[in-house]
């Protein structure tokens, strides 16, 4: 079952889907990456793997319409990590309180930038997000809130993505809970060759059951 699923954010409205399996065993929100929206196609073909193995996910727009044609042109707001995690945890919080989800352990699912607000959203919501999942991540950009970050992590990244493999193994190491590092062999930072996304789903997919 797909609904639609509003964030509401003082007067800020992003839109969103919320798909719940029955029997669904958890829950996960997805925050994407620069440049990106809900209809990411690789965030939204992890979401179909997750909900396979009966997990619900909430795909949103980090941004509205108009700041998104904004940083479409500048490239400020991606980098927000501030403003993104606010948002991230109001989904947290509105999942939290409803009636399909409430009862429901949750997870967050970050891709690029939006993994480093995955991760300060987990930081202020020590007692809602159970798991975190970053693909291609910038975990770096969480700063200080990565020593706050007390649930299980999973870091995948490229193997050819060189520069950004270096900053999740700095990340890594200063993560305060369990932490784990895939690397996907031959993969660049979008996961485009042949069979390297199904990897990373099945990887969340595994991460996710686990921990919730």
């Amino acid at each position: 079952m797909t609904v639609p699923f509003g964030v509401a954010t003082g007067t800020t409205a992003l839109s969103g889907e919320l798909t719940v399996p029955a029997d669904a065993r958890g829950v996960v929100a997805f925050a994407h990456g620069s440049g990106s929206s809900r209809r990411s196609p690789r965030n939204v073909a992890v979401a179909r793997s997750l909900q396979d193995q009966r997990l619900a996910t909430l795909l949103f727009d980090l941004l509205t319409a108009e700041e998104g044609s904004r940083d479409a042109a500048t490239g400020e707001l991606r980098f927000d990590i501030g403003l993104l995690a606010g948002r991230l945890v109001t989904a947290v919080d509105q999942l939290n309180g409803a009636a399909t989800t409430r009862t429901l352990p949750l997870g967050l699912f970050g891709a690029s930038t939006g993994a480093a607000a995955a991760l300060v959203a987990a930081a202020r919501r020590p007692e809602l997000v159970k798991a975190v999942v970053s693909r291609g991540g910038r975990p770096d950009l969480a700063g200080a809130a990565l020593t706050d970050v007390e649930c299980p992590t999973l870091l995948i990244v490229g193997g050819q993505d060189s520069q950004v493999l270096r900053l999740n193994e700095q990340a890594a190491r200063r993560l305060a809970g369990p932490c784990e590092l895939e690397v996907v062999p031959g993969a660049t930072h979008l996961f485009e060759e042949p069979g390297a996304l199904e990897q990373v789903s099945d990887l969340a997919a595994g991460w996710f059951t686990r921990h919730l």
